[in-house]
């Protein structure tokens, strides 16, 4: 819908510094979309500003590596943190604004809510990651709010999380569009992630199988074979791929995220999470 910018990208870092920005572009009559991130942006990212410009005028991004939703202390620990470049690959990119707050900023002194979402949010990454959800929920629907974006833009690799947004959006009645974004892949399939930064070249080599385990599964999960079985004929294939630990293997519905016992004429997919030192991966394909 607009031209992408040749300027830098503009940084700012509290809530009345993005409104103003944001109500003078209302002024004007342009529309806002939102990239919400964590930083250490990868063409994943970019591909979500691509999508953002090509549906509103003004293309957002957000950087705030959010406490909340670490369930970890040494993964927060651990989260790369790579602001100079993320502004660059941004300005690049064409978006209009990043948005950086600090944690004081998203979090005051004093402060005492918290969103929670059930159902979509259990099991899955919901179940080996406690509190993992109401810490997603919360800083997006504060993200929302702040920046009173017409829409917003998140990957299927993270599949869950897009389904606890979608249900937040409507219970809450937030006035925001949600754009769900192919999953972007390296050319042997391995989902792109910041975390990946994060392997050794011999995690990296292993990494892709995860996903070709998965995909190879598929057939007979559509042939109706027995899904307890399959599923732990493919654990047990990511583990012996050379992965130290399987979080999970699940097959459920796409929308609702119930588990499945066989497949059926609703939209299902096929999710898994597995360890590769102290790297989590994640991944999820369409059945």
């Amino acid at each position: 819908m607009t031209e992408k910018s040749e300027e830098a990208v503009e940084i700012c870092r509290t809530v009345a510094d993005l409104g103003a920005r944001v109500a003078k572009w209302r002024r004007e009559g342009l529309t806002v979309g939102l990239i919400p991130t964590m930083g250490a942006l990868h063409a994943g990212h970019i591909s979500l500003v691509d999508a953002a410009l090509s549906h509103y005028d003004r293309a957002v991004a957000t950087l705030f590596v959010n406490p909340r939703q670490f369930d970890r202390p040494g993964d927060l620990a651990a989260y790369p943190r790579t602001e100079d470049d993320d502004a660059q690959k941004l300005g690049l990119a064409g978006a209009h604004l990043l948005y950086a707050p600090h944690a004081t900023e998203m979090y005051p002194q004093g402060y005492a809510t918290n969103v929670s979402v059930s159902g979509v949010s259990a099991g899955l990454c919901g179940g080996d990651r406690p509190g993992h959800f109401d810490g997603v929920a919360t800083v997006c629907s504060k993200l929302f709010l702040q920046s009173g974006a017409d829409g917003a833009f998140f990957g299927e690799k993270d599949y869950q999380q897009l389904q606890v947004v979608r249900r937040f959006v409507s219970d809450l009645n937030i006035p925001i569009t949600i754009h769900a974004c192919q999953t972007i892949r390296e050319a042997d399939g391995l989902a792109l992630s910041s975390r990946n930064k994060r392997l050794t070249a011999a995690q990296r080599a292993i990494a892709p199988q995860m996903h070709q385990i998965m995909v190879e599964a598929v057939p007979a999960l559509q042939a109706n074979g027995d899904v307890s079985a399959l599923l732990n004929e493919a654990a047990a294939s990511i583990k012996a791929a050379g992965f130290d630990s399987v979080d999970y293997i699940d097959f459920r519905d796409t929308k609702t995220l119930v588990p499945l016992d066989q497949a059926g004429k609703q939209p299902a997919r096929l999710f898994a999470a597995a360890w590769l030192g102290d790297v989590r991966l994640i991944d999820n394909i369409p059945v």
